[in-house]
């Protein structure tokens, strides 16, 4: 029988004042003397966890974990009502990065994350390219407003009995407009009923999109605690119902800025929400990374991408 990997511990935790009464929860991981490494998580609105340090060497690495506001372990948390989200968008995130850089006395990181998180290390990495060394990953998205459309709504053709429930939920009116906006509003909604009912409708449909892959499994996204659930529909919703606060396309044409910066992109075949045409649109545009599409993964990963990933870190460790 498998053994489960041995827990890890972090040698150095806290919670950073970010402002707007925020306080951001990070950890430290490793070697406190190697190579800096930042894990952006997905979401928005996940939150970190010790298993995303095991894809580095820790005898090589400083590897950095952060909880983005509203989730995790910062606070205030987006599944209390009173958690204001205005304070809450890309550009607030960005400067918790530099602020969280800076507290730690890093001069430059190596950035890792999939998913949501490709959109923030490429917006943090645009703004501030002499900050990073590399950049690792793995499920690549931008969040272009086109990208949002075709995860609830166009491929819900391939879905259409589950897309139909994740439609029906929401009040008549709203149907035929913009879901992901309708969603945001029935997060914000005084009443707690009607708010948790619109979270577990719109993981729901997470689970659908993820679930012909591979290596997806049964409740994936739906299988966590009633808070973090909350937390996790809200601060997507009020993300995706902005498109990020990023002008459609920007990450794309400002990739030049990208130049000198090693990446690796990796990226699964059967990634049906987000396809790979986006993964290999960046590295057209970026000619510093490397695309590597794994054929036997989708969004949710394979041990295939788990072998590439660990692969591209342990090359960067002694650069």
């Amino acid at each position: 029988m498998t053994q489960p990997p041995a827990p890890i511990e972090p040698h150095d935790h806290g919670m950073l004042d970010v402002g707007d009464g925020n306080l951001v929860h990070w950890e430290v991981y490793g070697n406190p003397g190697g190579k800096p490494a930042l894990v952006v998580h997905g979401g928005p609105g996940a939150e970190s966890a010790p298993r995303h340090a095991r894809s580095f060497d820790l005898e090589r690495y400083r590897v950095i974990l952060f909880d983005q506001r509203g989730c995790g372990r910062s606070t205030p948390h987006a599944s209390d009502p009173a958690a204001d989200m205005s304070v809450n968008t890309t550009e607030h995130l960005l400067a918790d990065m530099e602020r969280l850089r800076e507290h730690l006395g890093v001069d430059r990181w190596l950035l890792f994350g999939g998913s949501w998180a490709s959109t923030l290390i490429l917006a943090y990495a645009e703004r501030h390219p002499e900050r990073v060394s590399e950049i690792v990953i793995p499920a690549v998205t931008m969040t272009r407003r086109s990208e949002t459309d075709w995860l609830y709504r166009g491929v819900g053709r391939f879905f259409p009995e589950a897309w139909d429930r994740f439609r029906t939920a929401l009040p008549e009116a709203d149907r035929d407009g913009d879901l992901v906006a309708a969603y945001a509003r029935l997060m914000e909604h005084p009443d707690a009923e009607v708010r948790a009912k619109a979270a577990a409708d719109w993981l729901a449909w997470e689970d659908a999109v993820i679930s012909t892959e591979p290596n997806g499994r049964r409740g994936a996204y739906s299988d966590r605690p009633s808070d973090a659930m909350l937390a996790f529909v809200r601060i997507c919703s009020h993300y995706f119902a902005h498109g990020a606060w990023l002008e459609e396309g920007v990450l794309l044409r400002e990739a030049h800025r990208l130049a000198g910066i090693p990446g690796v992109l990796i990226h699964g075949r059967h990634d049906l929400g987000s396809p790979v045409g986006t993964a290999w649109e960046l590295a057209q545009a970026w000619p510093d990374a490397k695309l590597i599409v794994i054929e036997d993964s989708g969004h949710t990963g394979s041990d295939t991408m788990r072998d590439e990933i660990r692969a591209a870190l342990d090359r960067f460790a002694t650069r």
